[in-house]
């Protein structure tokens, strides 16, 4: 972590009762910096938290939206709970790997698109749905989730 992300983190401590309690914010700030949060970048968390680095581990690990490898510049989300699977997002997500050449948890070679499935993204009643960096497409078919993922630059 650079210098100055390291004073972003110091400087978030004496908001929280305990030192422990910016971690959560201190991960977004490294992963701001570089895009995801290796395992060097876990390792000086914990040092700078006066933890062992596999409590920031369990962290990065427990929440999906923090990324332990690098991640493409568009993150596309297939949700594939049982609603969504009910009206076809299992096949729409095999159909994208398909379109993409990659498998579900990659990233294109290029390093434009990161592929992968979410639990749940809350939006039954539009199923099936994705979430493209952040933002929810809903009622989709095949060949309305091949264009929002073409349209990716």
């Amino acid at each position: 972590m650079s210098p100055e992300t390291q004073r972003k983190i110091e400087a978030l401590f004496p908001r929280y009762p305990e030192k422990r309690g910016a971690l959560l914010p201190a991960i977004y700030l490294v992963q701001a910096e570089k895009g995801y949060v290796g395992p060097q970048d876990a390792r000086a968390l914990a040092e700078l938290f006066g933890l062992e680095p596999v409590d920031v581990w369990e962290v990065l690990t427990f929440y999906n939206m923090f990324y332990t490898s690098a991640q493409g510049r568009h993150h596309v989300y297939v949700c594939t709970n049982l609603p969504c699977s009910l009206r076809g997002a299992r096949t729409l997500l095999k159909e994208l790997e398909s379109h993409l050449g990659i498998r579900c948890g990659q990233t294109t070679p290029d390093g434009r698109v990161t592929l992968a499935h979410e639990e749940c993204l809350g939006s039954c009643g539009t199923a099936p749905v994705m979430r493209v960096d952040g933002e929810y497409v809903e009622n989709l078919d095949l060949s309305e989730a091949k264009r929002v993922v073409d349209s990716l630059e």
